[in-house]
């Protein structure tokens, strides 16, 4: 995830990062505005119309779609926008949920072993489920005395919530920790599992095919009979006019396509990793 200072907005304008649309979107620009120069071409040049031409009234067409693809767009980022941050909150409840955990096993146990157990474990969720969500190769060798199986499981977040509680329970057979303690622990782990289940259900879950192949299809037929029409009122400064209108309305498709799968390595993904190695600092810290 890009860092940045909100108040410095001038540098927004004139720096341009490696998630920025501009640069994607760079070549796909030179080849409307040559597009546009063509038909402004034939229209002025070649065919000599007319302001009577019936072409001419194509922008009526433009006025009209208008309101239309702004409301497509709008809805269309605010969907990716809800997705990205509804991520964020899983991650948050996930630092929450890991401190409280780290903070109840602390008191409950005087035992060393139980404790570096824990150490050790809660974190290793955090950074398991990190790479799971990213479709990236986990080791099985998580620390220097502790191996999850290589057959068994092929889910890690949950092998480790199941090593866990398998923990927990022998601590209650133990008598090292209440019933009433055992009931709290569950839930805390529990915990951990439901968030995991919701941001696999973000990542799994893209936004329907015909409806993101029909906002492309509409944005590339609106800008392409941009110059038909306007080329009678703006000669040949249709060109980057109509390449302005491409960049705005295609940024908008592209950055929520970007933010609506929130777990990747793009630049503008959720900095997932960075929470995992937290989440660490902190459990180290509290368990002692």
């Amino acid at each position: 995830m890009i860092s940045y200072n909100p108040k410095e907005w001038f540098s927004f304008i004139f720096q341009f990062h490696k998630g920025d649309t501009f640069r994607k979107l760079f070549w796909v620009m030179i080849g409307i505005a040559i597009y546009s120069a063509v038909v402004g071409y034939l229209e002025l040049e070649y065919w000599k119309l007319s302001d009577t031409s019936y072409v001419k009234n194509i922008t009526i067409m433009h006025s009209m779609l208008g309101f239309v693809i702004s409301l497509l767009l709008v809805f269309r980022t605010n969907t990716a926008y809800d997705r990205w941050w509804e991520g964020r909150k899983m991650w948050g409840s996930l630092v929450n949920n890991s401190r409280n955990l780290a903070i109840k096993l602390s008191v409950m146990l005087d035992d060393a072993d139980d404790k570096d157990f824990f150490k050790k474990m809660i974190p290793a969720y955090a950074s398991v489920l990190n790479l799971h969500l990213k479709m990236e190769s986990i080791s099985h060798e998580l620390f220097e005395d502790k191996t999850l199986s290589q057959d068994h499981y092929k889910h890690k977040p949950n092998q480790i919530a199941k090593t866990m509680i398998n923990r927990v329970n022998e601590l209650y057979l133990q008598r090292k920790i209440t019933g009433d303690q055992l009931i709290i622990l569950n839930s805390e782990i529990q915990s951990f599992t439901d968030i995991c289940g919701a941001c696999e259900r973000i990542k799994n879950t893209p936004i329907p095919y015909s409806y993101s192949a029909f906002i492309k299809k509409f944005i590339f037929a609106y800008v392409l009979t941009l110059p038909f029409g306007y080329v009678f009122q703006l000669g040949y400064y249709v060109v980057p006019v109509v390449v302005f209108i491409f960049y705005v309305l295609a940024s908008l498709e592209l950055i929520a396509e970007e933010i609506e799968d929130p777990f990747g390595n793009d630049p503008n993904d959720l900095p997932t990793e960075k929470i995992a190695e937290n989440i660490k600092k902190n459990v180290e810290e509290i368990v002692y």
